[in-house]
């Protein structure tokens, strides 16, 4: 098991929700101060850095015209970080590559934060969430099939070495490729892919990448890891999944005592009871299929639209398997039951700071955490675990 703090860089300081529609794409950017925007991007890095020492690796992603996550670059900040930290592994989820115009100029940035970091980048790859299509100017419409020739065409520069390529695809063309540097770390960076439906899923498990999920809860993350293993084994990679392909993203506060733990945690929900979007940004015509639509309709579990549901409450969220929350003691039986019943996973991103958790909140919650936690889900579930064997594993353990 390895555990990656994870922070969105939000701007808390906000005006009463009632006074604007959208907390994401529409809010006017004069509410920013870029002065305690600086101040924020001082003391996000700073825990970063706290949880290096600690021995908890590092995770950001990045986010587009939101205060949810101020952002907007995460190459930039990825490349502060890897000339700042020492030796926790960099994780990127990730670049929005259905977005982006230029596939390799994305594999020229990872390329270089590889090199610039000495060989320690995880490389993530996202769809990108509904709301980014708007500020991206994008299509919604076949973004799944951008996304997977964006990231292969991304994985061919990164492995090509005998000088210029040309590449005709359906949504990319390129004539002459030969990106410098190339990685360090070959044939190319570890490849993460977040997904949050069991088709593509499906798709990361057949390439071997590692697959994420974010506040998923119990029974969807639980689909999502049985469609990666059978596009696992069906690609004729095995029958038996590491549990390090697999990850699991939450809102994770650890205290020394119930009433400690109970004050971070309620500030950690500002994430889910803030994000206050409406439906045309929240899902664009032609973002998911229509069966997905009439799913949702009928009341599917929606991860970006959990503002104003039971997640909005400690007690909600923790029943959901979308947070974490407690004592050491507590926390652990909490992961432990959700590993279970889900199959396993050996990656647990941990989203540490959100809203108005201050510095000193924040870093009691990575250093419980690494303390008090880590060191038992370590012991209790090594790399060389086989995803899906939770009976064999939960007697054992």
């Amino acid at each position: 098991m390895r555990a990656w703090h994870f922070s969105e860089t939000a701007y808390p300081y906000l005006p009463p929700a009632e006074t604007y529609p959208s907390i994401r794409v529409s809010l006017p950017n004069r509410i920013y101060d870029p002065l305690k925007g600086a101040a924020l991007y001082d003391r996000f890095i700073d825990e970063w850095l706290v949880a290096e020492d600690e021995g908890v690796e590092i995770m950001l992603n990045e986010h587009h015209q939101t205060a949810t996550c101020v952002d907007p670059a995460a190459p930039l900040m990825l490349a502060a970080l890897a000339r700042l930290s020492k030796t926790a592994r960099l994780l990127i989820l990730g670049n929005p590559i259905a977005n982006r115009r230029q596939p390799v100029r994305v594999a020229e940035e990872m390329a270089m934060i590889d090199v610039l970091s000495h060989g320690r980048l995880e490389a993530g790859f996202v769809r990108g969430v509904p709301y980014e299509v708007l500020p991206a100017n994008s299509n919604p419409v076949r973004m799944n099939e951008r996304h997977w020739e964006a990231l292969d065409l991304i994985v061919k520069c990164w492995t090509h070495h005998d000088g210029p390529f040309s590449h005709e695809g359906r949504f990319f063309h390129h004539r002459a490729i030969n990106i410098w540097p190339r990685p360090i770390q070959q044939p190319h960076p570890p490849i993460w892919v977040s997904s949050t439906s069991t088709g593509g899923a499906a798709q990361v498990g057949a390439r071997g990448y590692i697959q994420a999920t974010f506040l998923t809860g119990f029974e969807t993350t639980k689909r999502i890891y049985e469609s990666y293993r059978r596009g696992w084994r069906e690609a004729g990679r095995g029958q038996d999944v590491p549990i390090d392909r697999l990850a699991y993203a939450a809102l994770i506060y650890v205290g020394e005592n119930d009433a400690r733990a109970r004050a971070g945690a309620e500030k950690l929900l500002w994430y889910i009871t803030a994000n206050k979007v409406p439906p045309h940004f929240s899902n664009p015509p032609g973002y998911v299929p229509v069966a997905m639509n009439v799913q949702l309709a009928k009341g599917a579990h929606n991860v970006v639209s959990a503002y104003g549901t039971k997640q909005s409450t400690v007690e909600g969220a923790i029943e959901a398997g979308t947070m974490f929350a407690g004592t050491p003691d507590q926390v652990l039986a909490q992961i432990r039951k959700h590993w279970n019943y889900v199959g396993g996973y050996g990656n647990l991103l941990i989203m540490g700071q959100a809203g108005f958790l201050d510095h000193e909140d924040t870093v009691h919650g990575i250093r419980m955490f690494a303390r008090e936690v880590y060191p038992q889900l370590k012991e209790l579930y090594p790399d060389t675990t086989i995803s899906g064997m939770t009976e064999q594993l939960s007697a054992a353990s």
